[in-house]
């Protein structure tokens, strides 16, 4: 009986041998049959294949473990590959919904996207340049043309509003969007970027300098790199979209020496608040300062910082103060202030490689707005958020790790990702707050409110079991981990901007002047706030899910405690 069972044994582990071989000999085969067949539908001659040729080749090349980095350099590889390997991956590329997934997300697939955007936008060499035939204006703009100007400088002439657009990019939009916050100028760099102001470059270019494509209208030019190609639109009227109004700030006592604390002014008979809010606009001053016909212009100063308003009946027409020229009126013109909007990426790699470590809809963004503003360098991200670059945050598109921005968003916990920074800072907010502004975003993107429909249905309570137990981990992990943290509560940085922002930039080691954080406060919205009526009004939170989150902060305030630092604020427990 053994005799038999020996010669089965024996048979079997040959046959696992056997398709073993065939089975490796047919992969072969199959590999050499697909390059043999890219190699025929080649053409003759050294033009490299296109992507439909090359693709074959390189998905078989994927599959056995040969598309290295390198190819994602390569000018032979398309860009319809390279946004397809992940798929070519497999499922476990595929992102996972939920904290965890963010948590183990597969840093290897992270860098492939991350060169993937830079091969789609044709770094380093920037966006394609425009054949000769091609350099003109765009045919379609309303605005005039005033040429090809540098923006080589160490300060833009055009500072006013920025943003960027790396697939949309028109000059329409551009003009539109600089006319209807009442600028004079619009200028278009490098295919993508739209800058705005009052004032005219000082040094013109050649017009075939400014040679590259618009992004959204390949048939217009859009400048070039450090070259801005600038309409004039002050008479521009956009389309059906209202231009930005004053704002009344309030009734203020004027200071003693008028002339010499308001750098401009005008005097006219009858002056109107939009005489002199125009007046003010046009010389790119955010405050219209008025006082019977006299109109003065200025910026927010340590000495007129706009906190110390009056009532405001003595600003009336027939009061005694108001007769006595003791009281003004202040509004707030369209255009920002420009003395904190100037950023760039830091002049030497930091040796401090510092976190902006919030859990999500904790406020990042809006603190990056305000870090940006203050220090005048641009914050990186451990994401790439394309909406958030096209909004003006530079950084995003900048590689995580090369510490050429002031510090990096990180929503990331767990030990490895926070020891691999330095220091952070760890900016925490109500997570009643942060939960209801995540599930905002997720369902309606940074700027929307989430439907009632999605308040109602099952995503809301799935939603809030698994991401309440995020925020504790994310803030005690930080806390355990981090090797220097300043901790920020995002009501405290609201109740108190200029003392909190002042303490954040000083552990930046940046110093800033007054001036500067002034201009911060006076922009401190920046572009991503929620405006407008909550379409939800009723309390989302069930009894059970405020016992959760009640025992989260509870855990959250005595960790805080144990490491020396202030507990969370009082407002955050009992809900």
């Amino acid at each position: 009986m053994a005799k038999p069972f020996f010669r089965l044994q024996k048979f079997l582990r040959r046959t696992q041998f056997l398709l073993f071989f065939l089975t490796a000999a047919y992969l072969m085969t199959g590999s050499l049959l697909l390059l043999q067949r890219a190699r025929v539908g080649l053409p003759p001659g050294p033009r490299a294949p296109g992507p439909l040729q090359a693709l074959p080749v390189a998905a078989v090349a994927l599959g056995v473990g040969l598309l290295d980095s390198r190819a994602l350099h390569d000018p032979r590889v398309s860009p319809e590959l390279l946004l397809g390997v992940d798929v070519l991956r497999g499922p476990l590329a595929r992102p996972r919904p939920g904290p965890r997934w963010l948590r183990s997300r597969n840093s290897e697939l992270r860098q492939l996207r991350r060169r993937w955007f830079h091969h789609f936008k044709g770094d380093p060499q920037g966006p394609p340049a425009l054949g000769p035939e091609a350099r003109r204006p765009a045919a379609s703009s309303q605005g005039t043309y005033m040429g090809c100007f540098s923006d080589d400088g160490q300060e833009r002439t055009l500072k006013g509003a920025v943003f960027f657009d790396l697939r949309k990019m028109t000059v329409s939009h551009c003009q539109n969007a600089c006319a209807e916050r009442s600028y004079v100028y619009a200028g278009l760099e490098a295919g993508a970027e739209c800058y705005c102001g009052n004032r005219l470059p000082a040094m013109s270019m050649g017009p075939e300098e400014c040679n590259h494509a618009c992004k959204g209208e390949k048939s217009s030019v859009c400048g070039g790199v450090g070259r801005l190609s600038v309409y004039r639109v002050e008479q521009l009227q956009p389309g059906s979209r209202k231009r930005r109004t004053v704002t009344y700030r309030g009734c203020f006592r004027l200071l003693e020496n008028v002339t010499h604390a308001f750098p401009d002014s005008l005097v006219q008979a009858n002056v109107t608040v939009e005489t002199c809010s125009g007046f003010c606009s046009q010389k790119e001053f955010p405050l219209a300062i008025l006082r019977g016909w006299e109109c003065y212009c200025a910026y927010p100063t340590p000495q007129f910082n706009l906190r110390d308003a009056v009532d405001s009946s003595l600003c009336g027409q027939e009061s005694e103060a108001q007769r006595l020229a003791e009281y003004c009126e202040v509004y707030q013109t369209p255009v920002q202030d420009t003395r904190c909007t100037d950023r760039r990426f830091l002049p030497t790699k930091s040796k401090v490689f510092v976190a902006l470590s919030s859990f999500p809809g904790a406020g990042n963004t809006w603190a990056r707005h305000l870090i940006e503003h203050a220090t005048g360098f641009y914050t990186g991200s451990y994401y790439f958020d394309g909406t958030l670059y096209n909004k003006g945050f530079k950084g995003e598109k900048d590689h995580w790790r090369s510490r050429r921005t002031i510090c990096v968003k990180t929503h990331e916990s767990g030990r490895r990702e926070i020891e691999m920074f330095d220091s952070a800072i760890l900016l925490i907010r109500n997570p009643y707050r942060s939960l209801v502004a995540e599930f905002n975003r997720k369902c309606a993107g940074h700027l929307g409110y989430a439907a009632d429909r999605n308040w109602k249905s099952k995503e809301w309570p799935d939603f809030v079991n698994s991401y309440a137990s995020w925020w504790s981990s994310h803030v005690l992990d930080w806390l355990k981990y981090g090797k220097r943290l300043l901790v920020v509560h995002y009501e405290q940085l609201r109740r108190s901007l200029v003392p909190t922002l002042r303490e954040m930039v000083a552990f930046l080691n940046v110093s800033v002047s007054e001036e500067r954080l002034l201009c911060v406060e006076n922009n401190k919205e920046g572009s991503f706030r929620r405006r407008g009526r909550r379409p939800h009004d009723l309390e989302p939170f069930t009894p059970a899910m405020k016992d959760l989150i009640n025992g989260y902060i509870r855990t959250v305030d005595r960790a805080l405690r144990d490491h020396n630092w202030a507990g969370l604020p009082r407002e955050y427990v009992p809900r």
